[in-house]
């Protein structure tokens, strides 16, 4: 069995690579154990000044669930693994002492857009998608997207994006401000690791505290437990569970009450 999730450490920046092309880089529970547990020694490394996560490929940076995990799903189970695989680990790539640039190598919709915003800094491939289709499934957007989105884009293009789905290619995404910089997809590594080393060259302490100093403007926080009472609401009634099978059996769902 090859390895989930690959470490890299050169001239003080690391770089984690979730590697499993196989099933579109996804997040499932020891994946994001592998991550939470590499990423709280790099931040305990004092010799580590930035981070970067990118995906295996170039097709998709992260992805979500395994939607089919969804069918069993009960609001009880969704919530403990929300706060403590999913919140857990956004939450902390946030408060990370160093800057983490988010290398988005391929498509970052759902789960993939959700870890790139909590990163500090997001290069993005030119053929890159990002989106929150989350109530295509009959649940909300989990992992602060609530609370992130509203922050990046505002909260009316944040209504849009999550009540639609809407779906957006890496221009708009960059003229909403949702990335920061967009590459060619061959370059979206350098481009990160170019801004890593600029950062390296600026005061160890004088980047930290401006992290901090920034999350202390962004409580994102104060809406998170919100969101994950009402994502479990969800999963009180059949619909996620029916959004998840007509989304493996690639037919509409049939909703009801």
């Amino acid at each position: 069995m090859h390895n989930k999730l690959l470490l890299s450490v050169t001239d003080k920046i690391a770089i984690l690579t979730v590697n499993r092309p196989e099933v579109r880089n996804a997040l499932d529970r020891e994946t994001r154990t592998l991550l939470k547990s590499n990423l709280e020694k790099i931040n305990h490394d004092e010799s580590i000044r930035v981070c970067i996560i990118t995906g295996a490929g170039n097709k998709v940076f992260v992805s979500g669930e395994d939607i089919s995990g969804f069918i069993d799903q009960t609001p009880i189970s969704y919530m403990e693994y929300s706060y403590e695989f999913i919140n857990g680990l956004y939450n902390f790539i946030e408060s990370m002492r160093i800057p983490v640039i988010a290398a988005i190598n391929g498509h970052a919709v759902g789960g993939g857009t959700a870890l790139a915003m909590a990163c500090d800094i997001r290069v993005s491939s030119e053929k890159a998608l990002f989106g929150v289709p989350e109530v295509k499934l009959g649940i909300i957007p989990g992992g602060g997207i609530t609370q992130r989105l509203c922050q990046f884009v505002g909260k009316g293009r944040a209504r849009k994006m999550i009540l639609t789905a809407e779906i957006l290619d890496a221009k708009k995404a960059l003229e909403i401000g949702l990335i920061d910089e967009m590459v060619p997809e061959d370059k979206v590594l350098e481009r990160s690791k170019e801004i890593a080393r600029e950062i390296i060259k600026k005061g160890p302490v004088a980047i930290r505290m401006a992290k901090a100093a920034i999350n202390q403007g962004t409580p994102v926080n104060v809406g998170l437990d919100y969101n994950i009472l009402a994502g479990s609401i969800c999963f009180s009634t059949n619909q996620p569970a029916e959004g998840a099978k007509a989304f493996l059996e690639k037919r509409e769902p049939n909703w009801r009450k």
